[in-house]
This record gives C-alpha cells, sequence and structure tokens, in this order.
C-alpha cells in the first residue's frame, strides 16, 4: 500500500509540472521575439503578430516554412509544422488584441512626414502607385483574409519589409502585388512611407475591415478572391 502510495504521489507530482496544453502555452518560443501576447518587443526588427488577420499570419508562417521568407530562426521553427498546425496558430494570434506600443516621435523633417503622409493616403498617381489605404483601409487596419495592419511597427521594420519586395528577398504568391507596388517606390519614398507609419498613433478600433470591403486597386495572389 505504501508503494502504491508513492507512485501515486509521484505521478501527480509530475503532472501538475507539465505545462498546460494550451496554444498560449505552445507559441511560448514566439514570445522572446514577439511578446508574450504578440504585442512586440523593444527590438525594431520582430513586427507585431497580435491582432493582423488569420489568413495573412498563416501566409507569412507558410512562406517561413517553404524559405520563400528567409530569417533562419523562422525557417529552422517552422520547417516541419504542418498546414494545420500553422493555421491556428494563425488564428491564435489573430484573436489577441494586447495594448498597442506608444508612437516613435519622428527625427524626420516635416516634409518627409508629409511625402509619407501623401503616399499612404492618395498614392503617387503620376508614378502608378496605390495609395496604403487602398488595400490597408482608411484605418491602416488591414482587411481579412490576408491583408496586415500597417501600425504599431517600428520604422526600421517596415522599411526593411519594402526593401525586402524591392530586391525579391521577399515574395508572396503571384500576383506579388506588394512586390509591384514597392518596386515603384524610391529610397526616399520608403524612408518616408516608414517613418510616418511609425508615426501614428494607435487605432482607436483596432479591428481588421470585413472581406472584400475595399477596392483593392490590383489583384493579390495572397488575398484570395
Amino acid at each position: 500500500m505504501l508503494n502504491l502510495f508513492v507512485g501515486l504521489t509521484v505521478t501527480r507530482a509530475q503532472s501538475s509540472d507539465r505545462a498546460p496544453d494550451t496554444m498560449a502555452a505552445r507559441v511560448l518560443a514566439c514570445a522572446s521575439c514577439h511578446g508574450a501576447e504578440g504585442e512586440g518587443t523593444s527590438d525594431v526588427y520582430f513586427p507585431r503578430l497580435a491582432g493582423k488577420p488569420a489568413g495573412y499570419l498563416y501566409n507569412q508562417l507558410i512562406a517561413f516554412r517553404d524559405g520563400r521568407r528567409k530569417y533562419p530562426p523562422m525557417n529552422y521553427l517552422l520547417e516541419f509544422q504542418t498546414d494545420d498546425y500553422l493555421k491556428k496558430i494563425a488564428e491564435y494570434f489573430a484573436s489577441l488584441r494586447p495594448a498597442f506600443p506608444p508612437p516613435v516621435p519622428p527625427v524626420e523633417s516635416k516634409e518627409v512626414l508629409a511625402r509619407g503622409e501623401t503616399i499612404v493616403k492618395n498614392g503617387d498617381p503620376q508614378h502608378g502607385i496605390p495609395p496604403c489605404s487602398a488595400c490597408h483601409g482608411p484605418a491602416l487596419g488591414g482587411m481579412e483574409p490576408g491583408i496586415p495592419g500597417l501600425l504599431g511597427l517600428r520604422a526600421a521594420y517596415i522599411s526593411g519589409q519594402l526593401g525586402g519586395w524591392r530586391y525579391g528577398t521577399r515574395t508572396a504568391l503571384a500576383p506579388d502585388c506588394m512586390q509591384m507596388v514597392a518596386s515603384l517606390l524610391t529610397e526616399d519614398d520608403v524612408k518616408a512611407v516608414a517613418a510616418y507609419l511609425s508615426s501614428r498613433p494607435a487605432p482607436a478600433d483596432p479591428s481588421f475591415a470585413p472581406r472584400g470591403s475595399l477596392p483593392m486597386p490590383l489583384e493579390c495572389g495572397s488575398e484570395p478572391h
């Protein structure tokens, strides 16, 4: 009887030490770079994940797993994950709504910020550049299922991603609309857009727009129709 009691005690102790089988526990590996709730961290190169459309997050996880987006730690972590499991991770982060970080006071000139605001809100028709707001929404919160919000990101991250599309180191399913748009931007345009977006305050409503509610100016392979 004593042996049985000891065995039950050990079993219970082992069970109590086991991590809970929840998605929050499973994605703790993401927390050191992206924050405990996907809110982002002080490292400017790691983006906020929380509250972005699940379809967008899923597309990025697939791209990292399959090597279309290249960042060795992400490629390694996702290499053997199934589509179904990546979809669950995406849905988990999409459901979170932690507070946005405070905007970073801009160091660029008023002229640079004004150029960024013009591209974000109105585009540059003379050079064939559509406004960011046409796809990402007037509040820049994104749209279901595959267009992300643009607020709560640091200028260095935004600039790096636009540069990746411009030079082909970041790609999406064809037609790759972001590659097409980014290729029309100059280095100064990229700097201006990144500076303006990173200086914006948190949105009053962080929700993304319903699917099909924005009149997209061009077709995107990552945004199903």
